[in-house]
């Protein structure tokens, strides 16, 4: 609106509109600051004013957004126009950290101050970095993400920052949603990073009307100055995540996954369904039945029955790495001992690797007491695969998988490079989805928080385990098949030896045969 000079009653007419009109305010009497050009006029573009529709229409506003759309500055006028034209408003911003959170609470000052001489209705009455409090009664405080943020007062408006990187967002909003019971209002923004976070879920919900945020979506093209050529250029040097992340909105593509989104994707797209969900829990998948021509490795992470974690169980055909069946669920050691045991005897007392950490100790022993007969065991120290047998004369021999610090990377990268290879197929939606949470998280692969990796760990035991162990046995039994062959070979070049005759340093036909036999329990195993 053009500088003139403005009267009572049209300032009181002009005041009255902006307090009804945020986009006419901010249109109209609002300033920010520009990186380049300095203060600038808030002149809002189309998709901001529907934005500021939806936040005047709605209690409850989730916002997935890309990168450098003003959404943060439009967040900051909306916050300057509910606290200054309404009385004992008060409104916490909430950001990964409390500057980041000061942040926007900056711009909002920027905006009151710049607001004509007339049209200051309301003097500041406290005044500092994480803090703006009104004549009016309103209130602004900038808060970081601790689990007490919020939590002191009813709120009339909630803004969360950058909500899909806020690790203890869920803590957040248990302890904030009752300060909003009197009629607050929340805006949670941010561009994806990664699913099942509760920015992801409580978007996802919204979507398909399931609780009571209008979810809206800005995607790069919305911003009247970019098209297809900026977009090429921009993305020219970017990695596929950050495209996600910063432009395309697109949560599947953005998080921080160990696994390639891609690689994900493809093991979604061949899961299927199981042909039997058995056991009392119906945890316990079948996709192909027992064979007694196949060769197949078994591995369970046992689990405490009455934790969080779950037990777990793969079966895999061990020469083509198919899954065959599956367990998730929770059920007491002794049990799963005796479950393990009846499923690895199904499949022809497969070698059964048994994770021998904490409560999985006590799973083995009880297969041993079982007298299983083809356990995984390992050296001490180096870790190298020994036959079971070896468990009645060497001491340095110990019954199950040892997890430990040392190889737990070199099995998930095991694991990785099966996938990428596409050398595992995995019919598994539960493993599937395991990976959906499966992140870097400070340079460390792990669940994300309220996720679970019971099935990706005991998976990539099996991936190493095949390689280890089963690939090795059968190269030493073709080595052994070799070296039968070899044997068998001698004999028959010397087959028409003159019976009777006797050659000095050649061993006889029969000779040859008893060679054979004796040598016959290399094939064994």
């Amino acid at each position: 609106m053009a500088a003139k000079k403005i009267n009572k009653a049209e300032a009181r007419e002009i005041i009255y509109k902006c307090g009804k009109d945020p986009i006419f305010f901010l249109d109209n009497f609002a300033f920010i600051f520009h990186p380049m050009k300095g203060k600038i006029p808030f002149k809002l573009f189309d998709y901001q004013e529907e934005v500021l529709k939806d936040l005047v229409a709605n209690r409850f506003n989730i916002i997935l957004k890309a990168r450098q759309l003003g959404m943060s500055t439009l967040a900051a006028g909306y916050i300057a126009w509910l606290v200054y034209f309404h009385r004992a408003k008060s409104v916490v911003v909430v950001a990964t950290k409390r500057d980041k959170a000061a942040n926007i609470l900056k711009k909002v000052k920027v905006i009151i101050d710049n607001m004509p001489s007339w049209m200051q209705i309301a003097k500041k009455t406290t005044d500092n970095k994480y803090t703006l409090e009104l004549s009016n009664g309103s209130q602004i405080i900038a808060e970081s993400t601790s689990g007490d943020a919020a939590r002191s007062e009813a709120l009339s408006l909630l803004v969360i920052d950058e909500a899909a990187i806020i690790d203890d967002i869920d803590d957040l909003w248990t302890g904030a949603y009752p300060t909003l019971s009197t009629g607050g209002s929340c805006l949670a923004l941010s561009t994806p990073k990664g699913v099942n976070t509760w920015f992801h879920i409580t978007y996802s919900e919204a979507e398909e009307g399931k609780n009571d945020f209008n979810p809206i979506k800005l995607m790069w093209n919305v911003h009247p100055d970019r098209d297809e050529e900026w977009f090429e250029k921009e993305t020219r040097n970017m990695k596929t995540k950050d495209i996600a992340q910063e432009l395309c909105c697109n949560f599947n593509l953005s998080g921080d996954t160990v696994i390639d989104p891609k690689d994900i994707q493809w093991v979604k797209d061949n899961c299927k369904d199981p042909v039997t969900k058995t056991n009392y829990d119906k945890g316990y998948w079948i996709w192909e039945r027992p064979d007694q021509g196949k060769r197949y490795v078994l591995v369970a992470d046992p689990a405490r029955g009455d934790s969080e974690d779950f037990c777990a169980i793969h079966v895999f055909d061990a020469d083509t790495m198919e899954q065959v069946a599956e367990y998730h669920g929770k059920m007491p050691t002794d049990e799963f001992a005796q479950f393990i045991y009846n499923i690895s005897g199904e499949y022809g007392f497969c070698l059964t690797a048994v994770e021998n950490n904490n409560v999985g100790w006590a799973v083995v022993k009880k297969l041993i007491e079982l007298e299983h007969p083809n356990l995984y065991c390992q050296r001490k120290g180096s870790g190298e695969y020994v036959n079971q047998m070896a468990l009645k004369t060497d001491s340095s021999v110990v019954p199950g998988f040892s997890m430990n610090l040392k190889n737990r990377p070199l099995l998930i990268s095991k694991f990785e490079e099966y996938i990428r290879h596409k050398v595992i197929n995995v019919n598994s939606i539960r493993l599937a989805n395991e990976l959906d949470m499966f992140i870097w998280k400070n340079g460390k692969p792990q669940a994300q928080r309220s996720g679970h990796d019971d099935l990706i760990m005991s998976a990539a035991i099996a991936c190493w385990v095949r390689d280890t162990a089963v690939l090795n046995s059968i190269k030493d039994k073709k080595y052994a098949e070799a070296i039968l062959s070899s044997i068998k070979s001698s004999a028959r070049l010397f087959e028409n030896t003159t019976v009777g005759r006797e050659l000095s340093g050649i061993k006889t036909l029969d000779q040859k045969k008893n060679e054979y036999l004796k040598h016959s329990w290399l094939l064994k195993g």
